[in-house]
């Protein structure tokens, strides 16, 4: 079974982690959610949402992953790229040729791990496209694809970003089955 982490912090963008939980639980896809904090207990998103993770985040880095997925939303996205652990685990993912993924301002925790040289990428405009990161090319696109790395751009698209972590995982036809009853325009 695929295995996907997405870690929530407080302050995260609601309509982005729950989107993406969502959508890859409906692919059938195993979603482990794993607060920062050293106890689960619930994260108030940016919207004043609570959300319950499943874990904590200490105890979901016992096990393995094939896919690492970042929601944005501010403060959310400061406290993920503030975090030594997430920093350390997108640079293990990446090591070991494995997705990591960010939306909206979460793209900057991929660029502090410095997976994001000389890739393509996207964020909530004024994120990446304001840094200096060698031979990245920001592409203000709604989803960008390079290789095993996928960003988003933010709120809006979080459902077409969904759906690309879904086609990468398990290709156009469980994107297609899981899109259709969705009834998208």
């Amino acid at each position: 079974m695929v295995n996907v982490l997405v870690p929530l912090a407080q302050g995260c963008e609601e309509l982005e982690a729950v989107t993406i939980i969502d959508l890859l639980r409906r692919a059938q896809i195993n979603v482990t959610t794993a607060g920062l904090e050293s106890q689960v207990s619930p994260i108030k998103a940016s919207r004043g949402t609570n959300l319950l993770p499943d874990t904590t985040l200490d105890q979901a880095l016992e096990s393995d992953y094939d896919m690492l997925v970042l929601p944005g939303g501010l403060p959310g996205a400061d406290h993920l790229n503030d975090d030594k652990r997430i920093i350390k685990l997108i640079q293990n993912m990446a090591a070991a040729d494995k997705y990591t993924c960010a939306i909206c301002a979460a793209p900057r925790a991929l660029a502090r791990a410095g997976v994001l040289e000389g890739k393509r990428a996207t964020s909530y405009p004024g994120t990446l496209d304001k840094m200096d990161i060698p031979g990245m090319q920001y592409t203000g696109e709604a989803v960008t694809v390079d290789g095993k790395i996928i960003t988003g751009r933010g709120p809006g698209p979080a459902m077409d970003f969904s759906l690309a972590l879904i086609e990468a995982l398990g290709g156009p036809d469980l994107k297609e089955q899981v899109e259709q009853p969705l009834l998208r325009p």
